[in-house]
């Protein structure tokens, strides 16, 4: 039986990846201390040995693109990983009384990070990069693409679950007139939010989705799905149903997943996103198909790449500006862009726009691009 880096050198061959080789996407090892983690611990000994300095990857995110096509990481399945994963499917990690955690461990770590990462308008889901060349542009792209599918008018009432820093609400108001209700559990995103759209005719809320009981003519929620859970998807789409007006549509913004025995991962949940889990197609259309009628679906996951490389570049430049966070933070967020980045290229995860009508609504729908 080989040593844990034989067999570590074994497995990253298998996807053209060497160890303390030239090649960009080649790992360098710093402590060899690396090999027993990742082997003992998979991803989650692999993004805790990076943030600690045991290896190092100049173009990470094609080392993941590599690494993922080569589905690597069935070829390393560490016991230990089984009972966080069976927790994950068995226990209800987004009941309502852990509604808020993930604001407060991603979301409220620092509106001076994410002003410096973001576009303009602060709007952390993917792009929309048809006819655009800039992430400003991109993301505005995407704001003006909801709208137009869900044909706001206006005057019209919209609700926005999981609103964000306002990004949608204030383009919404702004360019379409539209009187937006946001919903978000971030303390911090509240607080600029609020300041920066106070002139126009926009509330912002600290508020769990489930409390939500009054009507909106259209109803949108963009990169808030990944944090519901499978066990709470129906509870979702049937308080969806409750608030939307009989006539009305709503946009579903969601990343997602093509292998779901990859919707949770160990490392993502401790670090970036806990209780995030990715949903499937299936598990999307087994929640809302006794709730809501599908009227239309589109896939833009390729657009989330160059979104997060995006990301990274200003996050890397702006490094310096930042006050309060550690090297160890920054290899962290390193690894979360870059390998995020790595797993859309490889397909492994995607994005999906969903819109949907109540069951009794007279209206007819044609797509929009």
């Amino acid at each position: 039986m080989g040593s844990a880096k034989d067999k570590i050198h074994e497995i990253l061959a298998m996807a053209d990846i060497k160890v303390n080789c030239d090649r960009p996407w080649d790992i360098q090892v710093n402590d060899e201390r690396f090999y027993n983690r990742v082997l003992s611990e998979g991803t989650l000994g692999l993004g805790e040995s990076y943030m600690d300095g045991d290896w190092d990857c100049e173009a990470m995110d094609v080392m993941f693109d590599k690494v993922l096509r080569a589905d690597l990481e069935s070829k390393i399945q560490p016991l230990k990983m089984v009972i966080p994963i069976a927790k994950a499917w068995l226990m209800n990690s987004q009941r309502k009384s852990r509604a808020f955690e993930i604001g407060e461990k991603h979301y409220d770590i620092g509106n001076d990070l994410y002003e410096r990462m973001l576009d303009k308008r602060m709007t952390y889901t993917c792009g929309y990069w048809r006819d655009s060349e800039t992430i400003d542009d991109a993301q505005e792209a995407k704001l003006d693409l909801i709208c137009r599918k869900i044909g706001v008018k206006e005057g019209q009432t919209v609700l926005d679950i999981g609103c964000g820093w306002g990004s949608f609400a204030g383009y919404a108001a702004e360019k379409y007139g539209a009187k937006v209700t946001g919903i978000t559990v971030s303390k911090e995103q509240i607080s600029l939010a609020k300041e920066r759209y106070k002139h126009l005719d926009v509330e912002f809320r600290y508020q769990d989705y489930r409390e939500l009981d009054e009507p909106f003519n259209h109803i949108v929620s963009v990169g808030m799905f990944e944090h519901v859970g499978p066990k709470n998807y129906k509870t979702y789409m049937e308080v969806v149903k409750r608030c939307l007006m009989d006539d009305g549509l709503f946009l579903l913004h969601t990343i997602g997943t093509n292998h779901r025995k990859t919707a949770f991962d160990q490392w993502t949940d401790k670090y970036i996103f806990p209780g995030g889990v990715l949903p499937t197609l299936a598990q999307v259309a087994n929640a809302s198909e006794h709730a809501l009628y599908l009227r239309d679906l589109q896939n833009i996951g390729g657009d989330y790449d160059r979104t997060l490389l995006n990301w990274y570049e200003n996050f890397d430049e702006s490094w310096h500006e930042l006050n309060g966070y550690s090297n160890r933070f920054y290899r962290m967020w390193r690894f979360f862009l870059l390998s995020a980045a790595g797993g859309f290229r490889a397909n492994r995860n995607t994005l999906w726009q969903f819109v949907y009508s109540k069951k009794n609504s007279s209206s007819q729908y044609d797509s929009v691009r």
